[in-house]
């Protein structure tokens, strides 16, 4: 897969001077974990998670005692976001953007075309694709093979997200491109084939 079949297009960003107030409303509204900021030619220059928004900003209660500690000064996105900020592009493997989500502990990753954003990947983007429920993955397994190679080749069966692929006619290579074809399906984390007169035999 690839981060153009995850990512969410087009992308709600914001601007450097919008106004934290608003960027939060937005998270909120949208449900979102994060917001690409842009500058006036719409080109990616940061971006504002929750955490910038909340950090610092909700004055401890005075009715309980707590350290000392500095509030946010910043009252726009510009104060508070992250930058530069990490992006790929559209063509990134989902496998690679997954692994940047994890070494760099951040939840969301804006998907450019050049300097200009053009969708966002999220963790919660990735977990849905993982929890699609296997019959429908070997649905999509199976209509992507049937154009490659016909209907009525393939037996498709899916368990976990894994897909095992019986392929009637014994050509390595068509195994080869259907394995490739199935790993590319959303929600599929690993495929194999096989030839059904080998497996008949056993």
């Amino acid at each position: 897969m690839r981060a153009r079949d995850l990512m969410t297009a087009p992308v709600l960003t914001v601007h450097p001077w919008t106004s934290a107030k608003e960027a939060a409303e937005l998270l909120s509204t949208h449900r979102f974990t994060a917001l690409p900021v842009v500058d006036a030619d719409d080109e990616l220059v940061g971006i504002v998670t929750e955490a910038d928004l909340i950090r610092g900003r909700i004055p401890a209660d005075p009715r309980t005692t707590h350290e000392p500690r500095e509030s946010a000064a910043g009252t726009t996105v510009g104060d508070l976001m992250t930058s530069p900020a990490t992006a790929m592009s559209s063509g990134t493997d989902v496998a690679d953007l997954c692994q940047a989500l994890v070494d760099a502990r951040i939840r969301a990753m804006p998907i450019v075309d050049g300097a200009a954003v053009v969708g966002i990947v999220t963790r919660g983007d990735v977990v849905r694709v993982l929890a699609r429920e296997d019959t429908d993955i070997a649905r999509d397994v199976r209509h992507r093979l049937e154009v490659y190679g016909g209907g009525g080749r393939w037996h498709v069966d899916v368990h976990d997200g894994f897909a095992h692929i019986t392929d009637q006619f014994d050509d390595d290579t068509d195994r080869h491109v259907a394995r490739l074809l199935a790993l590319a399906v959303p929600g599929v984390v690993a495929a194999d084939t096989a030839y059904a007169g080998e497996e008949q035999t056993r």
